[in-house]
């Protein structure tokens, strides 16, 4: 993928990972509009040099609205990312869980169907151009703390192969980042093996330059998620990582 001369928006740019990758396509030379619900973030980001946009993945006007904002200016536009995510410790035992789930459907994976089909005819439209889809090592490797977030991101895995299928001959790449751990979003707090921002980046970057460009953009950090199943790992460490259910506060004694 060529990083420079792009037209890129960011779809839950206005921190972590996505405000990275913007500042990464913009340092490249490529013109970057962020998306995102917090004014101030956008304002920040105003004073940068992005371009913003007001978007609320969750509710399709919301997301209506923005591709047309976009659009009409930015026509040029040939690259979109769906960074937009929420991360949510859930308590299965408790049904009360279940308004965490609907959260975590509703962002993770119906928020990015619905950027997709939002700006899919005009990617379509013009030819050439590429989605990239978000999903994290936790959708192959499920954290179980967080179960909902894992089958959200196990789906939009799913769903990127589906439109890559569907997209082709089309002209448009679909390319899906799986990140693991990162030092961000306060991961830096709770897990020392967080990977630092500018070295995910840097690969993430790297790995995005490369020709052909990858389906599945894999740091090194990731590959043992990834590839558990196929290593003959992925039980050891589903009943390792299972050990952080006992800090739940359901479980607490």
């Amino acid at each position: 993928m060529k990083l420079s001369d792009r037209t890129v928006l960011v779809v839950g740019g206005t921190s972590g990972i996505g405000r990275e990758l913007a500042r990464r396509f913009a340092a490249a030379g490529s013109t970057v509009v962020v998306g995102g619900r917090s004014e101030a973030a956008l304002a920040r980001l105003g004073e940068e040099g992005f371009g913003t946009v007001r978007v609320d993945v969750t509710d399709d006007a919301s997301v209506a609205s923005a591709r047309d904002v976009v659009l009409d200016r930015y026509p040029e536009l040939d690259t979109v990312v769906t960074m937009a995510g929420v991360m949510l410790v859930e308590d299965l035992r408790d049904p009360a869980h279940f308004e965490a789930t609907r959260t975590t459907v509703e962002t993770n994976l119906l928020g990015t169907v619905r950027v997709v089909d939002a700006f899919t005819p005009h990617l379509v439209g013009r030819g050439a151009g590429a989605f990239v889809t978000v999903t994290s090592g936790i959708a192959f490797l499920p954290y179980p703390p967080m179960p909902s977030y894992a089958a959200s991101k196990a789906a939009v895995h799913a769903y990127s192969e589906a439109l890559r299928a569907q997209l082709d001959g089309t002209g448009v790449e679909v390319v899906e980042l799986v990140p693991p751990a990162v030092a961000t979003a306060g991961q830096e707090k709770v897990n020392p093996n967080a990977l630092p921002l500018d070295e995910f980046a840097d690969e993430v970057m790297d790995l995005l330059a490369q020709e052909p460009t990858p389906r599945e953009i894999l740091v090194e950090g990731v590959l043992m998620h990834r590839w558990a199943e196929r290593d003959g790992t992925y039980d050891a460490l589903v009943a390792q990582r299972s050990q952080a259910l006992a800090a739940l506060p359901g479980r607490r004694r």
